[in-house]
């Protein structure tokens, strides 16, 4: 077909947020423009050329969050001040340089979306080396407290979630007309569905009647079982589903409880949208996916664990904003509901109201046509206007990024005979 366009979309794995805000502008550019497109959901962190220590980022994100918080907290606060960051910034343009020019060698798409912040300034690189500046959007999967490294000058604009993060934006220097407020992308089902809570509850086989409390945890989330259990044995007239978000062990020891009320237990889902729109209300952690998801379906919001750093911000968001509460011991999770449910429900129902307000549906829908348009702009080639110097830059970045790799892998190898 002619004039048809490529979109890379890039992610990461380091915690669910970046990939599911990339799976979710993939479905709302699959539903606005179809077969006009090719699209590319990719994680050039798998790449074998990527530094071990940078592939490594993402399973050991799980490790150091959970064993570890205050150390991550350290390491983030630390990075996130200007020099730091810039050095940073420059490490990475060697570090991943090989692959994003890869990636735009092989895939010559007309515009590029991330939702990971690491990869701009190696795109950057690529883009000045080639003279061929193609339209990079980057989408920002905090709420509130966001590193500096995803506002780079390399993007044509950073998409935010809200106003505070705008103008931490602008604090950092990016100009107005780059900087969009579109919300955090969500999955499209969250607005395809139509149905009432009853009619989604009859589907799923849970009662239609009772007040339902969904219950989300991972490897991630502490304290989740004596949660529930607290719950369990409350005397409350609710039900409860519970999904273990792949934690096997989790799962299992939520099997052995002797539930006195009704429970429906996931190990995993793929329908998380549909669970939120059957619930009343959602006991989770602050991660900025499953905040935004229920954000997005007007949920008030229990929560029971915060990860220092970037989770401080989406509970500050969540509680200045009314739309949920924050309890860190089992009791306070159940006198949270209590006061939730007096008087007809009143303050859960101003929960939902305030959670309906900031949350932003749409996201991922208006993040696409912003790509879209982008892509049917297409990239800028300057190839004709040879700049000095551009040899030795990119004769400097081939010389210095094999070495680095090299050294940085045999210290890895010695580690691992020892």
């Amino acid at each position: 077909m002619e004039n048809r366009k490529c979109i890379l979309i890039l992610t990461a794995d380091a915690g669910f947020g970046h990939r599911s805000a990339a799976l979710a502008i993939q479905a709302a550019l699959e539903d606005l423009v179809g077969a006009d497109c090719d699209l590319h959901l990719l994680n050039p962190l798998e790449d074998k050329r990527t530094p071990f220590f940078l592939r490594d980022s993402q399973s050991d994100y799980d490790l150091i969050v959970k064993e570890a918080p205050e150390l991550y907290r350290l390491g983030y606060d630390a990075s996130d001040k200007p020099i730091p960051s810039a050095i940073a910034e420059s490490a990475l343009s060697v570090l991943l340089y090989e692959v994003m020019h890869d990636l735009v060698e092989t895939y010559k798409p007309d515009a590029i979306v991330t939702t990971y912040p690491l990869y701009q300034s190696a795109l950057e690189a690529v883009f000045k080396i080639d003279r061929r500046f193609i339209p990079l959007y980057t989408v920002v999967t905090d709420l509130s407290t966001v590193h500096r490294i995803w506002f780079h000058r390399a993007a044509n604009a950073c998409l935010v979630p809200n106003s505070m993060v705008r103008d931490l934006a602008l604090a950092n220097n990016l100009k107005p007309e780059k900087v969009i407020e579109t919300g955090i992308p969500v999955s499209p089902k969250l607005i395809q569905e139509n149905r009432t809570k009853t009619e989604i509850r009859r589907n799923l086989g849970w009662d239609e009647n009772r007040l339902t409390v969904l219950a989300v945890g991972s490897k991630r989330v502490d304290r989740l079982i004596e949660t529930v259990n607290t719950l369990n044995h409350s005397g409350f007239p609710i039900q409860l589903a519970v999904a273990a978000g792949k934690d096997a062990n989790l799962y299992e020891n939520l099997k052995a409880i002797d539930w006195h009320v009704p429970a429906f237990l996931y190990e995993y889902v793929t329908n998380m949208p549909l669970l939120m729109h059957a619930a009343d209300a959602i006991i989770c952690k602050a991660g900025g996916l499953i905040v935004t998801e229920s954000l997005a379906c007007g949920l008030p919001i229990l929560l029971v664990d915060v990860l220092p750093g970037q989770e401080t911000g989406n509970a500050e968001v969540i509680l200045q904003g009314g739309a949920g509460d924050m309890a860190t011991t089992p009791l306070q999770v159940l006198e949270t509901l209590s006061h939730w449910t007096i008087n007809d429900q009143a303050l859960l129902k101003t929960r939902a109201e305030n959670s309906r307000r900031l949350g932003k549906p749409y996201a991922a829908r208006d993040v696409a046509k912003i790509v879209w348009q982008g892509a049917q702009e297409g990239p800028t080639d300057r190839r004709r206007q040879r700049i000095a110097g551009r040899d030795d830059l990119q004769n400097l970045i081939k010389h210095y990024h094999f070495p680095l790799i090299d050294k940085l892998t045999d210290i890895r190898l010695r580690k691992e005979r020892e």
